[in-house]
């Protein structure tokens, strides 16, 4: 019985270590440290090969993880217009302050469904996108940068250090009531070299569907 027990003791202590190294290693990037897997080719809607590294511009790179079905990023009828009619507005705004933006699907458990590739080109064509989106094979990307949900958002400076992370703003459901803008803010004082005050929201969104 002893014997039982003390095997059963070391399992416990086993799995604890095993899970605890399986959250560190996908714990999300803090506010200072530097992107991971810049140098990462991932494909794009429009056939490309693109890395973080290609897509960063003079003062940085945005990169938000997203989605074609999650409610949080396109909308429900009757419930909120979702966060992914303001991608052009940020584009826009990247545009201006000379920051590169990207958008990564990561749902890989979904790729035979509605995060299929062909289903990233419909949406981006429907939607107009103006920014590239990519598809990250078996969520590599989102696991190092411990992204969470879609929407999630990563602001990165010119020299790759995370700047700002979590929501795009603080209202999914209108554009019009939204009454902090925390990404475009973000932007703007990266661009001016002023400080990002807050640095760090909480990001709101569906899961992203990892394969087991």
């Amino acid at each position: 019985m002893k014997k039982v027990l003390f095997l059963s003791s070391i399992l416990s202590v086993a799995l604890a270590l095993y899970s605890f190294e399986i959250q560190d290693e996908n714990a999300v990037l803090e506010i200072g440290e530097i992107a991971p897997l810049q140098d990462n080719k991932m494909v794009s809607v429009n056939d490309l090969e693109l890395s973080l590294a290609d897509l960063k511009r003079n003062n940085g790179l945005l990169v938000i993880f997203s989605s074609n079905s999650c409610p949080f990023v396109i909308g429900e009828e009757g419930r909120g217009q979702g966060w992914e009619g303001r991608y052009r507005e940020l584009q826009a705004t990247a545009k201006g302050m000379g920051i590169g933006m990207v958008l990564v699907n990561s749902n890989e458990a979904k790729r035979d469904g509605s995060e299929s590739m062909e289903e990233m080109k419909r949406r981006a064509k429907e939607l107009n996108y103006t920014c590239q989106y990519v598809l990250d094979k078996n969520h590599q990307l989102a696991d190092a940068f411990g992204a969470r949900t879609t929407p999630h958002v990563f602001l990165f400076n010119k020299e790759m250090k995370l700047v700002y992370k979590g929501a795009i703003d603080d209202n999914y459901e209108k554009a019009s009531e939204v009454k902090e803008h925390w990404l475009q803010n973000a932007m703007k004082n990266l661009a001016a070299g002023k400080t990002i005050a807050p640095n760090s929201t909480r990001q709101l969104g569906c899961s992203i569907k990892r394969i087991q």
